[in-house]
């Protein structure tokens, strides 16, 4: 059993990467850095200039904008000048209302914004926002976390820069986590219930973000859609229509811009969705005790949290190859699994799912979700019959390490030219 020293390091690991979000983290990532820059400049900007990576372009650009009715980068920035406050993290958008969205249409139409793709970036999550008025300026840079700030400046004087940095969130990046699937598994099914009861906040989020989407019409409708007559008509009304049907219902509403919290994952509201309803889902309908579901919500959180650590918060690869392989974890704790049938389904997932391209954050995110945790469920219940796949068998490995490791290389290297092939698709279309 983990010592209280190795627990608590891990506790904060999960409070640090599993928080509240409203609306897509890339577009809510640059309202946030906005937000900060016009705070230190004192006054409303009169001029926006943005400087973004590659891949918070792509994840932006077609993603609807929370309470707004508008997709995109441009109203993102006017609304984090407008209303944003940095204090809120990722809920910077929280207070958007209509006045400030006409507000922000209007400084749209008066040209004040200009994005720019960012040369030489340090890393594929980067954000420099620069405002300006009259005779002041200042500056905002985030990297490699969405709300990691790296440099803060106030006309000529540099008020935080990373490398003096010594505490707060930087200490996580920073520090190596130290962890493999068997301390992963360790720590979720061993570590005292009260300690990690908190990640129960996840479900209380993500469950009611599924419900409220019920209530309009968001996206493409696909877990509206499978949750009607036709829908279970042809899905059938079951465990697995009712799981993939939940994590859609939260994407829909998400990805097109609903004022609708969720409790996200490693950076992305989309994989925390994947790491949640699932299990969720799955619990309920086959009368798992509450204990029994919080651990398996912190198996599946941590799972992604573990991956992501070495793939990067942003990647060519779908985030939700790794959320549903948290997601297809969890199932199989539920099921009743051991830790060798969890690294079963995580073979079995990193087998099937991998080379799944991210062409950016959008409505239709909800159907790749859907991909996602029907093959999580499929792989657990393969795992749960000792059937996985081998290591004759392309990128599998018989250690489950090596298997994740290859993953890794994939999504984080091998995958950089597919990724600026999409881009470039994206920003050509006619």
């Amino acid at each position: 059993m983990l010592d209280t020293q190795e627990r608590e390091k891990i506790i904060r690991l999960v409070r640090h990467w599993v928080v509240p979000a409203i609306g897509c983290t890339e577009p809510v990532c640059v309202a946030l850095a906005t937000a900060k820059a016009t705070e230190l400049l004192g006054q409303r900007p009169e001029r926006i200039e943005a400087h973004l990576s590659a891949n918070i372009l792509k994840n932006a650009m077609g993603v609807g904008i929370p309470n707004t009715g508008m997709v995109g980068l441009p109203i993102a920035i006017a609304l984090g000048a407008l209303v944003g406050k940095s204090d809120y993290g990722l809920e910077v958008l929280r207070d958007v209302d209509t006045t400030a969205v006409e507000e922000g249409k209007k400084f749209i139409a008066e040209e004040r914004i200009q994005i720019h793709l960012a040369q030489n970036a340090c890393d594929k999550l980067y954000v420099e926002i620069c405002v300006t008025a009259a005779d002041h300026s200042a500056t905002a840079v985030i990297a490699y976390e969405h709300t990691r700030f790296t440099l803060l400046k106030k006309d000529r004087e540099t008020l935080l820069d990373e490398q003096t940095l010594q505490q707060g969130n930087k200490e996580v990046k920073k520090e190596k986590s130290g962890l493999s699937l068997k301390k992963v598994y360790e720590f979720a099914t061993t570590t005292p219930l009260e300690e990690i009861r908190f990640i129960d906040e996840a479900r209380l989020l993500n469950e009611k973000a599924a419900q409220l989407s019920l209530k309009g019409n968001y996206g493409h409708r696909l877990g509206k859609i499978l949750s009607r007559p036709i829908g279970r008509g042809i899905m059938g009304d079951s465990i697995f229509s009712h799981i993939i049907s939940s994590t859609s219902c939260a994407c829909d509403a998400r990805m097109a811009g609903a004022m609708i919290p969720v409790m996200s994952n490693s950076g992305s509201g989309n994989q925390g969705i994947c790491a949640t309803n699932p299990i969720v889902v799955f619990a309920r309908e086959n009368n798992n005790t509450e204990e029994e579901m919080i651990r398996a919500l912190m198996l599946s959180h941590l799972t992604v949290i573990y991956i992501k650590e070495h793939l990067g918060t942003l990647s060519a690869l779908c985030g939700c190859v790794v959320a549903a392989t948290g997601s297809s974890c969890g199932i199989t704790y539920l099921m009743g699994g051991n830790y060798q049938q969890i690294t079963y389904a995580v073979q079995n997932m990193i087998a099937n799912l991998t080379g799944m391209i991210c062409d950016g954050a959008k409505p239709s995110c909800a159907m790749k979700l859907t991909t996602g945790v029907s093959t999580a469920v499929m792989c657990a219940m393969l795992a749960m019959q000792n059937e996985y796949v081998t290591s004759v068998e392309g990128i599998i490995d018989d250690d489950v390490e090596q298997s994740i490791r290859n993953l890794v290389s994939i999504g984080a290297n091998a995958m950089d030219e597919t990724d600026r092939c999409v881009l470039n698709i994206m920003t050509h279309k006619k």
